[in-house]
């Protein structure tokens, strides 16, 4: 039997501060950072408040994402030395693929950039 990697099982509502705050510390804004999160998803701005009020896991969160974005898949490079694109775990390689788009956010990409546009 194998357990889940912890992060699966920490809340969403625990972890977007911290990108909130990356943003912000470069002088981003939380609406980019919920711009992200949306076009990463599919899910509206109601529904982003609700899971944060509900506290949702990170694997529910991701599971149950409304419309994940086909164009996710074209988003490449290294997140804490592990290429999104090898990760081999669905629900992990989304979370790698959220940290990476708001680390190019924090680098001062263009959002239009970020989003694959």
């Amino acid at each position: 039997m194998t357990t889940k990697p912890r992060i699966f099982t920490m809340s969403f509502a625990r972890v977007y501060p911290l990108y909130v705050a990356k943003a912000e510390k470069k002088g981003r804004t939380q609406a980019e950072v919920d711009a992200i999160i949306r076009w990463l998803t599919g899910y509206s701005p109601r529904a982003l408040t609700g899971h944060l009020q509900k506290e949702t896991d990170l694997e529910t969160f991701f599971r149950h994402a409304p419309k994940p974005n086909p164009s996710r898949l074209l988003i490449k490079g290294v997140v804490c030395g592990v290429r999104v694109e090898d990760v081999a775990d669905p629900t992990m390689r989304e979370i790698r693929y959220l940290d990476k788009l708001v680390d190019e956010l924090a680098r001062g990409r263009s959002l239009d950039k970020i989003l694959r546009a």
